[in-house]
């Protein structure tokens, strides 16, 4: 079972390639880097599903914060750097720095800021090692919905009418309830 935030650590604690992942990320010495999203929700929707063999991910979200270098391209030379090191990996790199025009918002003000404006509570999540490579664990929501098996919007995809278009269109392309039959999507309203 599922329900604490040490529970999450323990269980990607325990996982050999996702502790990989982390540190194979932790060597480009990104500013408030981390490791988001479908990495963390698909573990943990995995373990409580009881599925032996892990769900593919479309990608590995490494965000981090850098306001000095907002150029797209460096996030390209970053994956390039990371499929150097873990070829077969899907890497994404995105500057947070820079996310915020996608939403038509305010620019945020850290990693975790812009993780908070993700679509859905259950995927804005992060983690990373500290310098003592120590497993860190961030939820700006909570982990209730992530481990209750919940899709919701996050209240800045609920509160504003240009964003719900955005999380409903997610959650349709996205499909989680096929691949894990237990969860719940609640709408907008």
């Amino acid at each position: 079972m599922i329900k604490s935030e040490q529970d999450i650590l323990d269980l990607i604690g325990n996982d050999s390639w996702m502790m990989n992942i982390l540190k194979t990320a932790q060597t480009l010495h990104l500013p408030d880097w981390w490791i988001c999203a479908g990495f963390v929700r698909t573990k943990v929707w995995d373990a409580l599903h009881g599925h032996s063999d892990r769900t593919n991910l479309s990608d590995i979200d490494v965000v981090y914060f850098d306001a000095s270098n907002t150029n797209e391209q460096f996030e390209k030379h970053l994956e390039s750097k990371l499929k150097d090191k873990a070829p077969d990996e899907p890497w994404s790199v995105k500057n947070q720095a820079r996310m915020h025009i996608i939403n038509g918002e305010e620019p945020y003000t850290s990693t975790i800021d812009a993780v908070s404006r993700f679509p859905e509570t259950a995927t804005s999540i992060a983690l990373k090692l500290n310098e003592k490579n120590e497993l860190i664990l961030v939820a700006p929501w909570g982990i209730e919905d992530l481990t209750s098996l919940q899709i919701k919007p996050t209240p800045p995809f609920k509160e504003k009418e240009a964003l719900s278009s955005i999380y409903e269109k997610r959650v349709q392309e996205k499909q989680w309830d096929k691949k894990w039959p237990k969860v719940k999507v609640q709408g907008i309203n």
